[in-house]
């Protein structure tokens, strides 16, 4: 906190807004005696910025424009931060099966957690009610339930720590005047997004709480509803880092030549590549998709497993056949790392600026990671830590792409 806030602090310490503050003396008599007796101030006359304050109702200064963008910047980083944050925990919770332990929703009232024995009776009570016990757990024990009610319950507890960590400081920086018109309008969009997110977040789990008398699979909560709220979670994500950045990194006054402006466009498809295939991953989660072949390059014996088409109709196989699925995150992985090479070697025809050719070279190196963890994961049977770190290296590529976007964006004229 105190590296966040200090910096900007020292920055108003020596600007001359601050020497302002100061009471001024009034104007010395034209006698030129030092005795010290000044000319009393007209009517409507202050010596005091604070004065003008408080005569205007505002009892507050704000602080000047470049100080609170660096104040604001680091806010929006440490708001991404608990972001990503929640997506690792929540990506946990599902490798864990735990996000189905908690049967209901309340804002205030789940926050304080079972303490007795008779109080977790209870709860394991409830939880026996539902197809996911029935049909998966029938045989767990008390402690093992305790296990997966504490991982879902701290996955609700950060996302009510990240909404906090959004609101509270936009109001107060509202309050200060730190926020400019266009930045309010993405603040409120931000907040909105979180709370539209808690909302979204129980829908999903709702979706796995429902009885399916015609259905004999494992219980578990809609892909389509994971992957939606996986994918506002990334937006929430990335626009709070992205505005993070654009407040934070001095813009590269770049000439704006035919091959930059191709670099820019290539950089912008390749985060959007590198986010469809984050978001693919939902799928692959939601239908358990990483057990069904577990060999790499080939799935099982051929290239082009035979069962790609088996739902009807043919629309429904990329939603819902975990074999299209798998196969359709292996593509989107492969494409993905194939756009980043080619973003490299682009980049290093053109003159930039040392720190984006580091974020170029670290968006490489990454890449090549997150597919060496992805093989593992698929040749091991999808370990829980190891697919956790594949799971968090999406967002580390993710980031790396936004930086590197960051540091192509056009300077406005």
């Amino acid at each position: 906190m105190q590296r966040l806030l200090f910096p900007p602090l020292k920055a108003l310490m020596g600007s001359p807004c601050l020497r302002l503050l100061a009471p001024r003396a009034a104007p010395r008599s034209q006698c030129g005696c030092r005795c010290g007796i000044g000319i009393p101030l007209r009517p409507g006359q202050y010596s005091t910025i604070s004065e003008v304050a408080l005569q205007s109702g505002r009892g507050t200064v704000s602080l000047p424009s470049k100080a609170a963008e660096r104040v604001v910047g680091r806010w929006l980083l440490v708001c991404s931060g608990t972001v990503a944050g929640a997506v690792i925990l929540g990506g946990v919770t599902r490798l864990t099966e735990s996000g189905l332990s908690m049967v209901d929703w309340h804002l205030i009232k789940e926050m304080k957690p079972p303490t007795s024995q008779e109080e977790w009776e209870a709860e394991f009570q409830k939880y026996q009610q539902f197809p996911e016990f029935k049909i998966l757990n029938h045989d767990m024990t008390l402690a093992e339930f305790k296990f997966i009610w504490y991982m879902e319950y701290s996955h609700r507890m950060w996302g009510r720590l990240v909404g906090l960590a959004y609101i509270l400081p936009a109001a107060y920086f509202w309050r200060k005047g730190w926020l400019s018109h266009n930045m309010k309008g993405r603040v409120l969009a931000l907040c909105g997004l979180v709370c539209f997110q808690g909302l979204l977040g129980w829908y999903m789990v709702k979706s796995g709480l429902e009885e399916k008398p015609d259905s004999h699979d494992i219980p578990r909560v809609s892909q389509y509803r994971l992957a939606a709220h996986l994918g506002s979670a990334l937006v929430l994500y990335c626009a709070s880092l992205w505005t993070s950045l654009s407040l934070l990194l001095p813009q590269h006054k770049l000439p704006e030549t035919r091959q930059l402006l191709w670099l820019r466009r290539f950089a912008h498809g390749t985060t959007g590549l590198v986010f469809l295939t984050a978001l693919s991953g939902a799928f692959v989660a939601g239908l358990d998709a990483g057990l069904v072949y577990n060999s790499f390059p080939k799935m099982g014996e051929s290239w082009i497993p035979e069962d790609l088409f088996t739902f009807s109709p043919i629309l429904r196989n990329v939603f819902e056949n975990p074999t299209m699925v798998q196969f359709d995150h292996r593509i989107l992985g492969i494409t993905s790392v194939t756009a980043i090479t080619a973003l490299y070697f682009l980049s290093r025809r053109i003159p930039l600026p040392r720190r984006t050719k580091m974020a170029a070279a670290t968006l490489l190196a990454l890449a090549y990671t997150q597919v060496g963890l992805g093989i593992s994961t698929l040749l091991m049977y999808v370990p829980t830590p190891l697919a956790a770190t594949h799971q968090s290296g999406s967002l580390a590529l993710l980031s790396v792409a936004l930086w590197l976007m960051s540091e192509l964006r056009r300077v406005p004229k």
